[in-house]
């Protein structure tokens, strides 16, 4: 999966930020579902979700995705 990079990222910022992805889900208006899919890396994330994630995270854009070949903007 071209999407394993980003996805440890994202999963790795929630945690150290001492998120549940239920908890970051509710920030972020989507399901439990969505969330887990995307840290999964089995869903195409979208940018501006991503730029939320950064966001609620407290991080860059860039920082959440640098992992990422070409990035994803």
């Amino acid at each position: 999966m071209e999407y394993d990079q980003l996805a440890q990222r994202v999963r790795a910022f929630r945690k150290l930020k001492g998120y549940t992805q239920q908890e970051l889900a509710d920030k972020l208006e989507v399901s439990v579902a969505v969330l887990g899919s995307l840290e999964r890396g089995t869903r195409k994330p979208e940018s501006k979700l991503l730029e939320r994630i950064a966001k609620t995270l407290g991080i860059d854009y860039e920082e959440l995705t640098a992992a990422a070949s070409g990035g994803l903007r």
